[in-house]
């Protein structure tokens, strides 16, 4: 990469550096208050602002496992961005263009070799290679633990591999993000689904002092509404999911839900839904309709995500509710929809639900004693910072309903694997102590 390439669309390094010398360095930085996980952003943007990239993506590093996959994917308008002094002249410093960068800029000239750490602190099994179980690897492997990874998809990177789009996040974004996570010495296991392949039991029996469950919300929640039982409703997880194994090349087209020329209506309206209508278009859908059941102020999506799929050709319909799905012999025909009182009858060929999801049941149905809420949540402590009821088991992400967002993922991950730290530790420490003779 030369000063005048770019970096995946986003700056070229002459570009880079003139953004980041705009950074005020501010002595209390709001930016940094806004993050989730605290990114120094004054310390290395001043660094790339002198051209030290490596000092930038060490600073970086220091907070973050994911830069490359944040600069994309983060809300950064509602956080750092957000934050930003500069905002009141309506030129706040595009952070998340600086990020992605700077780590793009790292990962193709190789940069940064960071120092293998003996494995000797104990073993953990991190089920799950999304952003939680990523997170916690690469924490405890630069601490010293021996960390295996157990994924039931393919390939590793859980909801950033197969949930979020291409157009956002390039797949060879996540594998660099996978790949430097394995050369602090994790090893990922792909095609291996705990709960099926393994249980809980049979890791802690293969010799492992802790395990972590990051295995985030893969059950979609459903509807009441008449029709939805037809083939051609499908939940917005399921379509993305498909649409990242047709992309890597796992599936054929003919396995996708949304067929070229179908008219598309996408309930719900959050930044999953916005995925789900844009990669619907892509699909060649003739027409992509998002139904949203309040007004636009309440979305719950970015609105830079809104503003991209309008400019796409999203249609949107506000303060709108699908009722009915009508079909003939489970096809799909025409969708019921009320808005204002009034109700209408509209063709209609694939209805695609992103109203949330919850934890599936597989792991915590095949081992005893992890409690979770009446939502299927896992519940966890304080102390150590997510066990969950059985002893040297924790969680976090969003299997324990904390998180909504990669960062926030990250944020919950940190504080996990410090939990397991303590504990793995005192572990330890009292078998030394029962081992001793006086």
């Amino acid at each position: 990469m030369n000063i005048n390439e770019s970096s995946s669309d986003g700056y070229t390094m002459l570009e880079a550096i003139e953004e980041a010398k705009r950074c005020l360095h501010c002595k209390n930085p709001l930016c940094k208050k806004g993050c989730p996980i605290s990114n120094d952003m004054p310390e290395w943007i001043r660094e790339l602002s002198m051209g030290n990239l490596g000092n930038a993506m060490a600073i970086i590093n220091a907070r973050s496992n994911l830069p490359a996959v944040c600069g994309r994917v983060c809300a950064h308008e509602r956080q750092c961005e957000g934050h930003c002094i500069l905002n009141k002249k309506g030129a706040h410093i595009n952070i998340g263009k600086l990020e992605r960068f700077v780590a793009d800029f790292d990962s193709a000239m190789k940069l940064t070799h960071e120092n293998l750490v003996p494995k000797t602190r104990g073993r953990v099994a991190v089920i799950g290679s999304g952003p939680a179980g990523l997170t916690v690897a690469g924490e405890l492997s630069r601490k010293g633990f021996d960390v295996e990874i157990f994924e039931m998809e393919p390939e590793p990177g859980g909801v950033l591999m197969l949930g979020i789009p291409e157009y956002r996040l390039p797949k060879t974004v996540v594998a660099n993000e996978v790949r430097k996570i394995c050369e602090l010495g994790v090893r990922i296991h792909c095609n291996t689904t705990i709960g099926r392949d393994f249980t809980v039991d049979d890791l802690f029996a293969q010799g492992f002092d802790a395990i972590f469950m990051g295995t985030g919300t893969g059950k979609p929640k459903k509807l009441p509404m008449l029709g939805n039982h037809f083939e051609g409703v499908r939940q917005a997880i399921y379509f993305l999911r498909r649409v990242g194994l047709y992309n890597s090349g796992l599936i054929s087209r003919d396995e996708i839900p949304v067929k070229a020329g179908d008219k598309v209506f996408v309930i719900g309206c959050g930044n999953t839904a916005m995925d789900a209508a844009r990669t619907a278009l892509r699909m060649e859908a003739s027409e992509v309709t998002v139904v949203y059941h309040r007004s636009i102020e309440n979305m719950s999506a970015l609105r830079a995500e809104y503003d991209e799929a309008v400019e796409e050709g999203v249609k949107f319909m506000w303060n709108s509710s699908i009722r009915e799905i009508k079909g003939v012999e489970g096809v799909i025909k025409e969708v019921v929809i009320e808005r204002e009182g009034e109700e209408m009858v509209v063709p209609a060929d694939k209805v695609i639900m992103a109203v949330g999801s919850q934890p599936a049941s597989r792991i915590v149905s095949s081992t005893e004693g992890i409690k979770v809420d009446d939502k299927g949540y896992v519940l966890v402590r304080e102390t150590p910072y997510g066990m969950t009821s059985r002893k040297g088991v924790f969680a976090g992400g969003d299997v324990t309903n904390r998180p909504a967002t990669v960062v926030h993922a990250m944020q919950d991950a940190r504080k996990v694997a410090d939990g397991i730290m303590q504990y793995v530790d005192a572990l330890k420490l009292m078998s030394g102590i029962e081992a001793e003779t006086i």
